[in-house]
């Protein structure tokens, strides 16, 4: 079974909306656009998912506590506390906490 069939739904997550910038007036032709900054608390045991991308939604995350695991392209990495990974368009993942306390991360993002 593939990494990506094997993910289970979003469970022991919290997201906190932080800030939001109204892209329209700050950029030509970024109008419906946001920039968008959220804590995102995954309990220990918890899952990220489902499996999801990021094609026109880039973004990049920091890991305040903890670690978590990014699975993309049928490979783990552990990530935290400090930088994490960048998300673009070629990114297809999903997040898991397999520690023993709270991970918390801030998301950046362009929605």
């Amino acid at each position: 079974m593939s990494d990506e069939q094997a993910v289970p739904e979003s469970k022991g997550v919290s997201i906190e909306l932080l800030a939001t910038v109204d892209l329209g007036p700050e950029i030509a032709g970024m109008a419906g656009r946001q920039l968008r900054m959220r804590k995102v608390t995954i309990e220990p045991g918890g899952v990220f998912g489902p499996i999801h991308d990021h094609v026109g939604r880039p973004g990049a995350v920091y890991i305040l506590q903890g670690t978590i695991t990014d699975h993309r392209n049928g490979e783990a990495e552990e990530y935290g506390p400090g930088p994490g990974w960048p998300e673009d368009r070629h990114t297809t993942h999903w997040l898991e906490n397999t520690g023993t306390t709270s991970a918390v991360e801030i998301s950046i993002d362009i929605v």
